[in-house]
């Protein structure tokens, strides 16, 4: 009898729109939710989590979207951020346009105004369906609680469909109150399906598939270069190309070129790397495959001077509409691996190879070797008070010490990022995460946490400027409060840039006696920062200090900041890395 009872109770319950939602982003297999909570989504991500979606709560909405853009980069499934209503959604914005930018699938869910109350001044009201426009695919409300599941699975399809991206699904606070029976509810989720990301499918698409004409067009050219190079991106990282571009470049001997996210997906130690030859393999490739990486200006446009004016490109890309775009000699609509497939099926019916004496890979061997030599004259000198490349090096070796699996490094700032750039090495794909294709600071603690939440196995290091950290450096709380693996390493050199360099003569008006623009509090004690929350400070300002410093929170794996002063005349203003050698 009691179980009768039990069950009747059931078949009379209700589903609010918050489990509703929550069990319809549950469905389509996100596991993980990023935000900042309040009036009137709350009881969502409360809902979220007893359906087995981990939230992750954050100080500010700015952060928590740029760990959801990375998570949706790193897992393949669309990164979830939660906001509140009007200003939440605002922020937000942060993350939604970065992940668009990015390419990287992303769905921004924020609650709104009592439908009744719009237009009259509501609580946070704000027409976030228009706002939101410029950076989504897709957008989408539910007016009532029967729609969220269908808006949910039609967010969730756009964000990973084609080129990924982001969305936005808006829930009225009405509607997250509304109820339905769990028969209702059942009825409602049967709709959708799981998401599974390409790599993990086992029959390639057909419309993730380059044409055969391409295909055969692309080797041929390949094949007959002169001086042929491979270049590949983040989007080649997306779509788990590693083994693919592997078997592509060994098999063919031809030398490749990664942009920074790309870096890992071949060991920078390859001895096929271009890296430290960019300049020349740009300059005088002939023919060059672009895999997962568009030639925007991070890729100098794919023109000249950085490119010869006759080369040919080949271009592999998941956008039709970019690939019109950009007008190279063969264009390869589909995903990166899928592609790369095809090519080596077509080239292992007539296969050619670069071999090691080939004056194309010498050429480029003999260039890299010198500019590498060059380098580690500087590198190896200790430089205190510290530079920015003796630190450098002394991180790289802790972090290349770890071994494998590899810690995954996150790298944001000035001339912290562009130094990092040159010296941190990667050996494992998906293990560089960096201000992308925006240029985007304050994305390195958002993208830290997000990185050791969804890899929990590995290790997480933040490198970054003093002022990329101010950005978001609060959310050393959120560090220590989930215990997370990270260590947040700042190059701290007083500022934008290096501090106050402003000349005498720059030094007048009627606030000539406040601190330059790109001036901070000198040596600021951001480790007593992590240590007020319960976490693990250090400063250093010399070689043995850093290295002690590394190996005893590497050790730890728990969350600590490392506070590297260093000399603030140091650095020098840089941006637009890509145009740089």
């Amino acid at each position: 009898m009691p179980e009768d009872i039990n069950a009747n109770k059931k078949a009379g319950a209700l589903v609010d729109g918050n489990r509703l939602a929550a069990r319809a982003f549950a469905k389509t297999g996100i596991e993980h939710m990023f935000g900042v909570v309040g009036i009137p989504v709350t009881s969502l991500a409360s809902s979220c989590v007893t359906e087995g979606i981990r939230f992750i709560a954050f100080h500010n909405e700015q952060s928590a979207g740029y760990a959801a853009g990375a998570a949706g980069y790193l897992t393949g499934k669309p990164g979830l951020l939660l906001t509140v209503s009007g200003p939440g959604c605002v922020h937000g914005l942060a993350g939604l346009s970065n992940a668009m930018i990015n390419t990287w699938p992303f769905i921004l869910v924020s609650g709104s105004s009592v439908q009744a109350d719009v237009g009259r001044g509501d609580f946070q009201e704000l027409d976030q369906l228009e706002i939101v426009k410029p950076f989504s695919k897709y957008s989408g409300k539910a007016h009532k609680i029967s729609e969220i599941p269908g808006v949910v699975s039609k967010a969730v399809a756009s964000a990973v469909s084609g080129r990924p991206g982001g969305t936005y699904i808006d829930i009225p606070s009405d509607v997250l109150h509304e109820t339905v029976t769990e028969e209702e509810a059942k009825q409602l989720l049967d709709g959708i399906e799981p998401y599974v990301p390409v790599w993990a499918v086992r029959a390639a698409p057909k419309e993730l598939l380059a044409g055969d004409k391409e295909i055969s067009e692309a080797v041929s050219l390949l094949r007959n270069a002169k001086k042929p190079l491979i270049v590949f991106g983040k989007g080649a990282a997306y779509s788990r190309a590693e083994k693919s571009l592997k078997q592509l470049v060994e098999s063919t001997g031809i030398p490749f070129l990664a942009t920074p996210m790309g870096k890992g997906l071949l060991p920078d130690s390859h001895p096929l790397s271009a890296a430290a030859a960019r300049s020349l393999a740009l300059a005088e490739s002939d023919v060059a495959l672009v895999v997962g990486a568009r030639l925007n200006w991070l890729l100098h446009f794919g023109e000249p001077p950085k490119w010869s004016e006759s080369v040919k490109f080949i271009l592999a890309d998941i956008s039709e509409e970019e690939i019109k775009l950009r007008k190279p000699a063969v264009g390869l609509v589909g995903d990166a691996n899928l592609i790369l497939q095809q090519l080596l099926k077509e080239y292992k019916d007539e296969p050619f190879r670069l071999g090691e004496k080939h004056p194309w890979v010498t050429q480029i061997r003999a260039k890299a070797q010198a500019n590498i030599q060059r380098m580690a004259v500087s590198l190896n000198k200790d430089v205190v008070p510290f530079n920015f490349l003796t630190p450098m090096r002394i991180v790289r070796d802790a972090i290349l010490a770890v071994g494998s699996p590899a810690p995954i490094l996150v790298s944001e700032g000035a001339n912290t990022m562009d130094v990092g750039r040159s010296v941190l090495e990667q050996t494992e794909p998906r293990t560089r995460l960096d201000a992308g294709t925006w240029g985007t600071m304050g994305v390195g603690l958002g993208y830290a946490i997000a990185a050791a939440v969804v890899n929990p196995e590995r290790l997480v290091v933040a490198v970054e400027g003093d002022s990329g950290f101010g950005f978001s450096g609060l959310e050393v709380e959120t560090l220590v409060r989930y215990n997370l693996p990270v260590i947040v390493i700042i190059f701290n050199n007083n500022g934008v840039y290096g501090g106050d360099r402003r000349t005498p003569e720059e030094i007048s008006g009627p606030h000539k006696d406040d601190p330059a623009p790109t001036s901070f509090v000198p040596e600021a004690r951001y480790d007593l920062v992590m240590e007020a929350f319960g976490g693990k400070g250090y400063i250093v300002r010399t070689p043995k200090e850093l290295e002690s410093a590394l190996k005893e929170s590497f050790s730890a794996r728990k969350p600590a900041v490392i506070n590297i002063i260093v000399d603030p005349f140091a650095g020098s203003e840089s941006g637009r890395m890509g145009h740089r050698n």
